[in-house]
């Protein structure tokens, strides 16, 4: 029996009518559904539910969302080898491949193992606070330094591999992949980067100087970036979505994660035409 395990975003308009389309697509077919307990009793398929989806052999993932319902579920199972299939019904979807006007082919095409699966890199997160060494994430995206709502700019010094590069006055800093350079980074002036390269990209944000720029580095550099502030309204996010409060004196150190995520692509969707319909909409 092929199971998929589904990880919809309830909080998305119309998720409970995706979810009807691929119940009723699957249900004479030889799979199994499962979603979270939670989602499962809200969307009206309880009976779709278990309460640790993560504790159960799945053999891919498929969310119901946007990018961030994407990445979030690509953390998750990324340490048991699943990959994961998006269906944008969010913004922007640039990750997410499944539109809802392709969704029946597209699930047939799942059936039938009509797809690739891209490796993504990862990069993870330690802190050190004193002496003590902690790890605290991973994301695919990006992780990032930054100051709270109402809070004074950071001083940020960025060493690479031990060597210092700068000591930025910012609002903070972003250390993404190549898959995250179409996030945040992008934003904050970085460029775009193939997600097919293995790089790191390093990016400050509001910089209080006119020579800081983005710096793209090897996958096996590690981050370093030492704190100083004089308040206490520091964060340290995961692909925007998880967080952990960051104190003055702190060191967050980046690099290369063990773990790789696996998104799902069909053949008909290129990166550059993506880039294109996403992006740059009208042009």
């Amino acid at each position: 029996m092929f199971t998929i395990g589904v990880f919809p975003n309830t909080n998305k308009a119309n998720a409970d009518l995706v979810l009807k389309r691929i119940v009723d697509f699957y249900k004479t077919k030889k799979v199994k559904l499962l979603l979270p307990q939670k989602a499962a009793n809200e969307l009206g398929y309880a009976y779709l539910g278990t309460e640790n989806l993560l504790d159960e052999k799945i053999d891919i993932g498929l969310t119901i969302g946007g990018d961030g319902t994407l990445l979030n579920a690509c953390r998750k199972v990324a340490d048991r080898d699943i990959p994961v299939c998006g269906i944008n019904i969010g913004r922007l979807g640039f990750l997410a491949d499944i539109e809802l006007t392709e969704l029946e082919s597209k699930l047939d095409k799942i059936l039938n193992n009509d797809y690739r699966i891209e490796e993504r890199l990862m990069i993870a997160a330690i802190i050190k606070r004193d002496s003590a060494m902690t790890y605290v994430g991973s994301a695919i995206n990006d992780i990032v330094v930054t100051k709270g709502g109402f809070a004074r700019m950071l001083t940020l010094g960025l060493s690479i591999d031990d060597y210092l590069i700068a000591n930025y006055q910012a609002d903070g800093l972003i250390v993404s992949t190549s898959t995250g350079s179409t996030g945040y980074s992008l934003s904050a002036g970085g460029p775009i980067i193939n997600p097919s390269l293995k790089l790191l990209l390093v990016t400050p944000i509001c910089p209080h100087t006119l020579n800081a720029r983005p710096m793209i580095i090897s996958q096996d550099e590690v981050v370093r970036i030492n704190i100083a502030a004089s308040h206490t309204d520091i964060v340290l996010t995961f692909d925007g979505q998880d967080s952990y409060h960051l104190l003055p004196g702190d060191e967050v150190i980046v690099k290369k994660s063990p773990l790789i995520a696996q998104i799902i692509k069909f053949e008909d969707k290129n990166y550059y035409h993506t880039m294109r319909t996403k992006l740059w909409k009208g042009n």
